[in-house]
């Protein structure tokens, strides 16, 4: 189904492959006629189809009408630094998101409760784009605001290193305060429909301090609903954040895919929804699984 609506669903998009690559070029018709024949698009629409099909069958994701070179060698070029960039800060706003949501359910309706909820969903809210663009303008040169590195900084591992982590503030910084208020929002709604079971209230009746209450008892149980929203984002990490890479001009497959967009070049888009569809398809096995591993009711059912 994913490979269906892949082909089909962006060929429907505004543009021709062929104009877009000759733009601002001398090109007649019959070279124009001898792109469309090279990369196939002079057939029909479902023997290209089935010819697309054919290749993936045999790992053959096509070649990339942009960059002239096979769509996997492009997309491999493209996946560490979005797992830097997306695995960091998703990995940062799980646990800021949980913390938060576990202390603003034990202290409901408190101060505390109050303000972080309504931060959460004030940056939830919040369009990714902008938000990147108003810390920019807030930090000024602080931090740098494109690319991952500098051309001119030292050759070594240290000094590369820091060079790519300042560079990873400024958009780790914007995905974390928009995404980390889902984690908050749901811990802290099925933290809630805890407090009053009749566990707890054994627990405390046996003398356990509220806090040991909290951990060993309260937060494992409501734990398990947060699973698929932090597994399904896991998924999405290999999709990379498209908004935010394409404000800070991070090279990573989220830039990727707006860069194939603007072609558009569709064997990299159908290879790119492949690849983040497959991502989220193992994760969310990986959740049931680990349900089995957290829950003796799943394993019992």
């Amino acid at each position: 189904m994913v490979v269906v609506l892949g082909f089909f669903l962006f060929r429907v998009i505004p543009g021709d492959p062929v104009v877009s690559w000759t733009r601002g070029r001398p090109t007649t018709p019959e070279m124009q006629a001898a792109l469309r024949a090279e990369w196939g698009l002079d057939k029909p629409l479902p023997q290209q189809f089935l010819d697309y099909l054919g290749k993936l069958l045999r790992g053959d994701m096509g070649t990339s009408f942009t960059y002239s070179r096979p769509v996997l060698d492009v997309i491999s070029e493209r996946v560490g630094p979005t797992l830097l960039l997306v695995g960091t800060s998703t990995l940062i706003a799980v646990l800021l998101g949980l913390w938060l949501g576990i202390r603003g359910a034990w202290r409901r309706d408190s101060r505390f409760d109050r303000v972080s909820t309504g931060v959460a969903l004030t940056l939830w809210s919040t369009p990714t784009f902008w938000l990147g663009m108003l810390l920019m303008m807030a930090t000024g040169d602080l931090f740098p605001s494109r690319g991952m590195r500098d051309t001119d900084t030292a050759p070594g591992f240290f000094s590369q290193a820091v060079d790519v982590a300042h560079h990873l503030v400024l958009p780790s910084v914007t995905l974390i305060a928009v995404v980390y208020a889902q984690y908050q929002m749901v811990m802290r709604s099925s933290l809630l429909e805890e407090l009053h079971a009749s566990y707890l209230t054994t627990a405390r009746a046996k003398g356990l301090r509220d806090d040991l209450v909290r951990r060993r008892h309260a937060v494992p149980n409501a734990l398990l609903p947060v699973l698929t929203l932090v597994f399904l984002h896991l998924g999405l990490v290999v999709a990379g954040a498209i908004t935010t890479e394409t404000v800070f001009t991070w090279p990573g497959l989220g830039l990727l895919f707006y860069e194939a967009l603007t072609g558009p070049d569709y064997a990299l888009l159908q290879g790119l929804m492949v690849v983040t569809a497959g991502a989220v398809v193992v994760m969310n096995v990986f959740a049931d699984l680990l349900y089995r591993v957290l829950d003796p009711r799943v394993r019992a059912a």
